[in-house]
């Protein structure tokens, strides 16, 4: 059913004989959450993309899907007669929850959360999933909106089930946590307990992408430019992975453990940083040794950042997300890492959609791969 379970990483984009059940999906992106949800065993019928990259990206990788271009909120008579969905699912826009940005609640891009819901009230499903920053659904500043969201679900006739996720807890290498919103029109309630049984344990960095090989060979074609300098005054923590050593905010990655959130934010100076004799060639980590240095207050005037280190590539940071290595991006590579960076992990998708598919009590159709169609705007097509 799913791409997989022993390995670390989606191989393909491949859809295979399962029992699906009709999606929509909104602020879609690149597909991210789609990818998932598709594996989980849901036939996404439409999706809706206002970023012009963002949409050729989904375009090229889901064909049979009919895409909605352009703003939800002028789009959204089109949602008016469509019945019979199982799901809508979706990440609204962050910016305004995000403790990376300023969590400016007068955001527009703050709203959208409520545009989403008014979708599933004109379309009825029998779920909707709602992804959002973990402060969404952790601080007191925003609890008036976490409520508000439980209040219109609830009077929509759906229960709603607020669940905190770390995508690294379901085979993830990478340390993203996340706030789901759930609702559900059967009166079944989701809680963490039914997540336990797709726990899996994140490989590291390591074991996810050093197949791919250095940056610049065939198989690791991309090289992200962005120059690595020491910090002038470097921000010590405990670990050599944390804190502020470099110029900008992109840290060092350990390659013996799972990465730090990955920003929409990569391209520049905010993008991660590999050690490549560390990653490749099993050598003595320069970083770790760089921050002993400070921390016993050696003398590094004279250091230079040696060649080693270099910033995440574009197929390295896919597969931390875990899209499918085949799965194809349009734009600069600047527009290309901030679609990666705004993306909800494949993988946590998949366990997220897998839940929800096991309380649903529905009739479903069995498709054959491949073979699914978009029918329900059959006169936008």
């Amino acid at each position: 059913m799913t791409y997989f379970r022993e390995n670390v990483k989606y191989s393909k984009l491949e859809y295979f004989e399962i029992d699906l059940m009709k999606a929509i999906s909104l602020f879609s992106g690149a597909g991210g959450m789609d990818v998932g949800m598709i594996t989980a065993g849901f036939s996404v019928q439409i999706a809706n993309e206002i970023d012009p990259n963002a949409c050729k990206t989904y375009a090229l990788n889901h064909k049979s899907c009919l895409l909605i271009e352009g703003d939800l909120d002028q789009n959204l008579e089109k949602f008016n007669e469509i019945s019979n969905i199982d799901l809508v699912f979706g990440g609204p826009p962050c910016q305004g929850f995000s403790v990376a940005g300023k969590m400016d609640l007068k955001d527009p891009r703050s709203k959208l959360v409520f545009s989403f819901l008014e979708v599933v009230r004109r379309v009825s499903p029998n779920a909707f999933v709602m992804e959002n920053v973990k402060a969404l659904g952790a601080l007191e500043k925003f609890s008036h909106i976490k409520q508000e969201i439980i209040s219109q679900a609830h009077n929509m006739g759906y229960r709603v089930s607020v669940i905190q996720l770390n995508a690294k807890d379901f085979g993830v290498p990478q340390a993203r946590e996340r706030v789901f919103f759930i609702g559900l029109k059967n009166g079944k309630h989701i809680t963490l307990d039914d997540f336990e049984q797709y726990c899996e344990e994140a490989p590291s960095i390591r074991e996810a992408i050093s197949h791919l090989g250095r940056a610049g060979t065939i198989t690791n074609p991309h090289i992200t430019n962005a120059k690595i300098t020491l910090a002038k005054n470097p921000v010590l923590r405990k670990s050599a992975y944390a804190g502020m050593l470099f110029n900008g905010q992109g840290r060092p990655l350990n390659p013996d453990s799972w990465s730090s959130t990955l920003p929409a934010s990569m391209g520049g100076n905010r993008t991660p940083i590999i050690d490549e004799n560390h990653l490749y060639d099993y050598g003595e980590s320069w970083v770790e040794k760089y921050h002993a240095d400070l921390i016993n207050g050696k003398d590094i005037n004279t250091l230079q950042v040696p060649k080693s280190l270099r910033r995440l590539t574009i197929d390295e940071a896919k597969i931390i997300q875990t899209f499918p290595e085949d799965y194809k991006f349009h734009g600069t590579q600047s527009r290309v890492f901030t679609q990666i960076g705004n993306a909800v992990p494949c993988k946590l998708a998949e366990v997220v959609g897998l839940v929800v598919k096991n309380k649903l009590d529905n009739n479903v159709l069995k498709i054959a791969k491949n073979e699914y169609q978009s029918d329900l705007f059959p006169e936008l097509m």
